[in-house]
This record gives C-alpha cells, structure tokens and sequence, in this order.
C-alpha cells in the first residue's frame, strides 16, 4: 500500500475561499436531491445520499437546507435531472472528465463543448479517456485525527486498497464495491470522515509546464462554473511554483 505518490486533486477547485456559497450549495442540494431519489431517503441507508451529505456539511450547508433537498426528492413536483458523463482533452492533450447532472442535455452539452474549445481543447466521445482512470472510492480525514502509521492500520484492517497521509490529512482508497465497508470500518475508529466518495484516479499523471497549467486550470474553473457540472477530473500536475503563486 506504501509508494503510491499523492495526487494534487487540483480538478476539484471549487474555490472554497472565492466560490459564491449559493451556487455550491445549490449543486450539492442538487446531488442530495438525486442520491435521495435513487435510494433510500435515509443517508444510514444510502451511500451516495451518506457521501452527499457529507459533502454539504464540509461546506456548512445548513442544516435545514440539507433536509430541505431530501424531504424534495419525495415531491411530486421535483425536478428531474439526468446524470451524463463527459470525457474530452484540454491544452497539452490532458485528460478530462466532467459529471454533470442536468435537467436539459442539449444546454449542458452546448455549454461543456464551447468551455473546451475556448480552451484550446476538445470534447470526445464517452469513454475516450475514463480507461486512463481508475473508477475509486476515497475517504478523507483531517491530518490530526490520527497519525499516519495508525491510520494505515486501520485502513488495512478495514479493508483499504491505499493510504496517502501528508500535511493536508489522509487520503484512504477502496474499491468501489468496498467504500461503504471501509467508510463506516473508519467511522467507528476515527469518527465521522469529512469525505467518503466514488471518485477517478487517474492511472499517471502529466507535469505539464506553467503556461500550459495556467490554461488548464482556467479550464477546469470555467467547468465547474456551470451550475450543471458537478465534478471534473483531470491527469495533470502543475509545478510547485505555480502553485505557489496561485496560493499567494
């Protein structure tokens, strides 16, 4: 389990410091709503609608809009949203791959192929670039819940494929099948996690340089922007330097 280099999960900026708060709750709303739909209404029951909530509290999503998006998934009159997965190559033939859920497919496709063009990139066909990725399970604690020697005990015990643990917090990865096992196997030990999803890991990554990083993370930014879009994934890495003045 030990040697496996840690993945900056740069795909995942949803800008936490400068996201406008109406729109994130608004997409994970939106995944609550889904997740409650296609299972049970009870996250103890439910994976997906478990990993949704989750999610929602590591934003501090009230609570009340958190029962607000379960208690719709029960309505008549609740909206529809279709899951569709998009896969394409921004700048310097990175891999991308975007999950939305939609409640109109020709506008989130019209919107996800202009964002990739104006990048200098290309939307492809499903299945283009998903076999450069694993299809994983990841559950996430802070890095004082426990030290890294203890954590991978845990994890092994649990039943864990992988165990990243670095200044940010730990990273445990399963198999798809085994998330739930191995989340709730956490749970007991560690307490709550502040994430327990599916997720795509990309096989190798591409150190791409910065004029080019810069292009890509602009990309990716201008993804999520779409209140449709809910995840994007990507197999690049941007030097330390970038991101050292992307954090000043």
């Amino acid at each position: 389990m030990a040697g496996h280099s840690q993945f900056k999960n740069i795909m995942h900026r949803k800008g936490r410091q400068d996201a406008i708060k109406s729109k994130l709750f608004g997409k994970l709303a939106r995944e609550i709503t889904v997740s409650a739909k296609l299972g049970m209404p009870d996250p103890a029951m439910n994976p997906r609608l478990r990993a949704a909530v989750l999610a929602a509290r590591a934003e501090s999503m009230p609570k009340d809009n958190i029962e607000r998006a379960i208690k719709k998934a029960a309505g008549a009159d609740g909206e529809n949203y279709d899951e569709i997965r998009y896969e394409g190559y921004g700048p310097g033939g990175v891999a991308v791959i975007v999950e939305a859920l939609t409640d109109n497919r020709n506008r989130t496709a019209s919107e996800v192929r202009s964002t990739f063009t104006k990048s200098g990139g290309n939307l492809a066909e499903t299945g283009a670039v998903s076999f450069m990725f694993d299809r994983v399970g990841v559950v996430e604690y802070p890095a004082d819940v426990a030290d890294a020697d203890t954590m991978l005990e845990a994890a092994i015990d649990g039943g864990a494929e992988d165990v990243v643990s670095g200044e940010t917090g730990h990273e445990v990865f399963t198999t798809s099948e085994t998330l739930a096992g191995v989340a709730k196997a956490l749970e007991t030990k560690f307490g709550e996690p502040r994430k327990a999803a599916l997720t795509w890991k990309p096989q190798n990554t591409i150190s791409v340089d910065d004029e080019t990083g810069e292009k890509l993370l602009k990309l990716v930014d201008t993804l999520n922007d779409s209140d449709d879009v809910q995840n994007v994934y990507a197999n690049f890495e941007i030097s330390e330097a970038l991101m050292a003045k992307l954090s000043a």
